[in-house]
């Protein structure tokens, strides 16, 4: 395959492009007509996923969740927003912009979630639900999430895999594996086939960053 060089590319909208995407080398699309889904191994190495996690360790606190359901052991992990005044968090920030091509202007600061063992984040999606009670608040102002982008900082002992259940693909947790996929379709509507379930922690413990793009520009 021919790849693009990996450059900042210019300004773009709020939604990657999967072909900027599959062009850098190590990006691998999932087969599915419905979710446009990559996985790029080794985006990150150990030693910065290390980073990351003692950030994560230091300033955790309980997840929480948009339209709340009602049960109370939908989302048990931890999360932590990181600092973007720190450069080593802004490098990394700056990667994952240059990675999906869209904008730095669009994207959420970069959060970091820990899961212990029997923690997990049922299956849910990124976008916020244009009928859900917590709508206008989340998204009055920069509108629902299009990208996400994950990456696991480390590997528990047992379970943690996340499981895309529209499409059936499971995606096991790996040392510095990223994970983009689309939260709309190309239609502006939200795209249901990004569900998702973070499976429980069975052994060891998981770290992971996510970023989310959205349709305005952040803050």
């Amino acid at each position: 395959m021919t790849s693009k060089p990996l450059h900042q590319p210019a300004p773009a909208g709020p939604d990657a492009d999967p072909a900027w995407i599959a062009a850098h080398p190590r990006a691998q699309r999932v087969p599915s007509k419905d979710l446009a889904l990559f996985i790029s191994k080794g985006f990150l190495s150990a030693e910065e996923c290390a980073q990351l996690i003692d950030r994560i360790d230091a300033q955790r606190r309980p997840s929480t969740i948009a339209d709340h359901n009602g049960d109370g052991y939908f989302r048990t992990s931890e999360t932590c927003d990181l600092d973007h005044d720190d450069a080593f968090v802004a490098g990394i920030n700056a990667r994952l912009d240059a990675f999906t091509g869209i904008s730095t202007e669009y994207g959420e600061p970069i959060q970091g979630q820990r899961y212990s063992v029997g923690q997990e984040f049922k299956a849910h999606t990124d976008y916020f639900d244009p009928k859900g009670a917590d709508f206008d608040r989340y998204c009055a102002v920069a509108g629902n999430r299009t990208w996400t982008v994950m990456i696991y900082l480390d590997q528990p002992t047992a379970g943690g895999a996340t499981r895309f259940t529209r499409i059936g693909k499971t995606v096991q947790p790996e040392t510095g594996k990223l994970l983009a996929w689309n939260n709309r379709l190309s239609s502006g509507a939200p795209n249901p086939a990004s569900i998702h379930h973070g499976m429980k922690v069975r052994s060891g413990v998981k770290h992971v960053i996510t970023k989310w793009y959205r349709e305005r520009p952040w803050g």
